[in-house]
């Protein structure tokens, strides 16, 4: 039996690049149907996916925002009916909490009750829940929460002013609340987007395709059934000697761009040693630190 997790998306843009690699890995188009070509039963889409009544996909997500901006662009994409309508939440005040943490705290205090019930209604559909892709352990106190948190770029001054007292409140709550949390910054995504894929002024959108990269390859055991990391507390517990040792570093290699792989005439040339000698390599890392 699959154990199902459910994301949250809190702030749009990753999540959406998330959703759309993990339907280009399963074959799954924008409307949510399975195309033509994708393999059956070869993978467990329903730990990230469950079916309608008539049989197409949609994501195991709840999409929150207090501002409707990137909300409103995803339901004006190509993606806009693979998602169920019944899972955005959007603040009425819509004006967003203005990169205030504390206004975005006070809100989410206000709204609590209205959050958790179409969270509730999401987990009540699964049949083996195992946990969530953020902070909710309040109230599934049995769950796992793993994050994908992105801090923000250490060589530049940020345009908003309390980003650094943002960033610390959060911190402190990520140490608190989640299992576990992958740990990715702008500077080193930046850093790879230039240096490892020639990209000269790389787009969030690009990023955010960086980000969602790792997401995916990173819950790959749990959609495709392995002898072993078949669910996330197989995957974590090697990971995480002690309860508030749970920040990880993640290092990924080959890194490729669809240009590159349409324009190579050429297999890339690789083995198991090089990969597993890069992937140490701090120009290979998602996060700006120096292995000692």
């Amino acid at each position: 039996m699959p154990r199902e997790m459910i994301t949250l998306q809190i702030g749009q843009c990753v999540g959406d690049e998330f959703w759309k690699k993990l339907c280009s890995e399963h074959g799954i188009n924008p409307e949510g149907i399975l195309e033509d070509f994708a393999a059956e039963g070869t993978d467990r889409k329903d730990v990230f996916f469950y079916q309608a009544d008539d049989e197409h996909y949609i994501p195991r997500a709840v999409l929150l925002d207090l501002e409707p901006r990137v909300i409103h662009s995803i339901m004006k994409s190509p993606y806009a009916k693979l998602y169920n309508p019944e899972n955005i939440y959007l603040s009425e005040a819509g004006g967003g909490a203005g990169n205030n943490w504390a206004v975005g705290h006070t809100q989410g205090e206000k709204l609590n009750e209205e959050i958790f019930d179409i969270i509730d209604r999401e987990a009540d559909g699964s049949d083996s829940l195992e946990g969530f892709l953020l902070i909710i352990n309040d109230r599934f106190p049995k769950k796992l929460i793993q994050t994908y948190s992105v801090f923000p770029n250490q060589d530049e001054i940020s345009d908003v002013v309390v980003q650094p007292y943002n960033s610390l409140l959060t911190l402190k709550r990520l140490t608190q609340n989640a299992d576990c949390v992958v740990v990715l910054d702008n500077t080193s995504l930046n850093r790879i987007a230039v240096d490892r894929l020639h990209i000269s002024n790389p787009t969030f959108e690009q990023i955010n395709t960086l980000v969602s990269t790792i997401m995916s390859v990173s819950t790959a055991t749990l959609r495709y059934p392995s002898y072993m990391n078949n669910d996330l507390i197989g995957l974590l517990a090697p990971l995480i000697p002690m309860p508030r040792l749970h920040f990880l570093m993640t290092g990924y290699t080959p890194l490729t761009t669809d240009q590159e792989v349409t324009k190579s005439n050429h297999a890339y040339a690789t083995s198991i040693k090089k990969i597993k000698e890069n992937v140490l390599k701090t120009m290979f890392l998602q996060i700006s630190c120096q292995r000692s």
